[in-house]
């Protein structure tokens, strides 16, 4: 059975834009040994002295932001500093935590206060994964590991239940008791081929666009995804993650960005915030291509009035979308080949801080019995323990069953089959699980299982 935790340096950690921009990782750190992974990169060097690892203050968060953008090369910088040294508008407070070396920082980790929606209903305190990255000057020296062990620590005291992060490299989380819980697709659609079909184009309301500058737009888009955003998977949008939004919207005012709500005033029920694939010349192409970076919908009518709208603007050639993997869109065209899947790639990585309450917080399918499981953490190890699960409810049990436990497995595993996007039979395939029969991995699939698939659809 494999074990969460006990690796010495972690690579790359994650979170972008809708198709993978700015998010949290250490490019180049060490992946997990043994197979699978590529082999490690050459030797950095040595640390200089200890290294001490501590919460940081406001005022250090910009010297974050640089150790972060630097990490990862590539990340663009935003203005978050601009009116307010501290960029209190875009960081929650005592979250940021930095690695120190002879008094330089030289790596950090963040995280978003959130909430994360599991099946049933309920939102469970949740800490958002981000801006992590240590210097390439420092990489490979366990700074990272330190970091994240400091930060799973911190958040369960705080009493997030769940952490989630979007992964840049999927080879090394595990050992952190992290798990892919939600998958997507990249989806494209041709305009020209791709028509409604006649059941599904008059069911919608009135679209109107919104002005991407004015804070009535943020506020009410706000809104309308607190009430939409109901299905597992999906993560809250703070204050500062709008704040985030906006900032990035500003910055790029120039790159032609759109808004359409779907719904009369004061009932919109969905949104769509679009703009050009690559905007300098983008009249003058034959392929103008549109890149659709949040459709958010809160029914069925908004899906249909949006993708209607989607599909009569003038111009465009192609449609690319994000979607969950499970997503009805090529079953509302009247030819589905319209839709052409040109990626599909993890989305959450779930981490269970509080496995009791995690557990308990969740429905399960009734009718199919009872399973017990087994699971190891090695990184917080009171959540180790034996859990029986039914439809009922879940709670931790005094001791092991005499015969053993139905299933076995670690916190990762767990978190990938948490919120029934990953099925247990798929698990242990993979020799992630080991099960006593195939009777007990029929229930646990059972009990676990939900329609639709769980998705986030939120970057961070």
């Amino acid at each position: 059975m494999m074990m969460a935790g006990g690796a010495t340096a972690l690579g790359p950690t994650v979170a972008g834009s809708g198709r993978r921009s700015a998010g949290s990782a250490e490019p180049g750190a060490q992946p997990p040994a043994g197979p699978p992974g590529p082999a490690a990169g050459p030797d950095s060097g040595p640390v200089a002295g200890p290294a001490e690892i501590r919460p940081l203050e406001p005022a250090e968060r910009a010297a974050l932001m640089r150790v972060f953008e630097t990490a990862l090369v590539s990340i663009p910088s935003l203005p978050f500093f601009a009116e307010d040294q501290t960029g209190a508008a875009y960081f929650h407070e005592g979250r940021q935590f930095g690695a120190f070396v002879d008094g330089q920082l030289v790596g950090s980790t963040d995280s978003l206060a959130s909430w994360l929606a599991v099946p049933g209903g309920r939102r469970l305190p949740h800490a958002a994964v981000t801006r992590v990255g240590v210097l390439p000057t420092h990489t490979r020296r366990g700074l990272l590991t330190a970091l994240m062990r400091a930060q799973l620590t911190d958040a369960r005291t705080r009493g997030d239940v769940v952490a989630t992060l979007r992964a840049s490299e999927a080879v090394i989380y595990e050992r952190f008791g992290y798990g892919v819980a939600t998958r997507a697709v990249t989806g494209e659609v041709l305009r020209s081929r791709a028509r409604l079909r006649p059941t599904v184009a008059g069911a919608h309301g009135p679209v109107r666009l919104l002005d991407p500058s004015a804070d009535s737009t943020w506020e009410l888009l706000a809104r309308v995804y607190e009430s939409a955003a109901h299905q597992p998977g999906a993560i809250g949008r703070s204050e500062r993650w709008w704040n985030i939004r906006r900032l990035r919207a500003a910055v790029e005012a120039g790159n032609e960005h759109y808004i359409a709500v779907h719904g009369a005033p004061g009932a919109e029920d969905g949104f769509v915030r679009y703009q050009p694939e690559a905007p300098q010349g983008w009249r003058h192409r034959e392929d103008r291509a549109v890149d659709v970076h949040d459709f958010v919908v809160g029914s069925q009518q908004a899906r249909a009035g949006l993708l209607r709208y989607l599909l009569g603007v003038d111009l465009v050639t192609r449609l690319n979308f994000e979607l969950p993997f499970d997503d009805p869109l090529p079953f509302m065209l009247t030819d589905q080949r319209a839709m052409k899947i040109t990626a599909t790639e993890d989305e959450t990585w779930l981490r269970l801080l509080d496995v009791p309450a995690a557990l308990a917080a969740r429905t399960y399918r009734d009718g199919v019995g009872a399973v017990t499981i087994e699971v190891v953490d090695e990184l917080l190890a009171d959540n180790s323990g034996c859990y029986e699960v039914s439809g009922s409810g879940a709670a931790r049990l005094p001791d092991a069953p005499a015969t053993g436990a139905d299933l076995q497995t670690d916190v990762a595993t767990l978190g990938a089959a948490y919120l029934g996007g990953t099925r247990w039979w798929q698990l242990a395939a993979a020799g992630r699980v080991q099960a006593r029969d195939q009777a007990a991995l029929t229930r646990a699939d059972e009990l676990f299982r939900v329609d639709p698939l769980p998705y986030a659809g939120t970057p961070f």
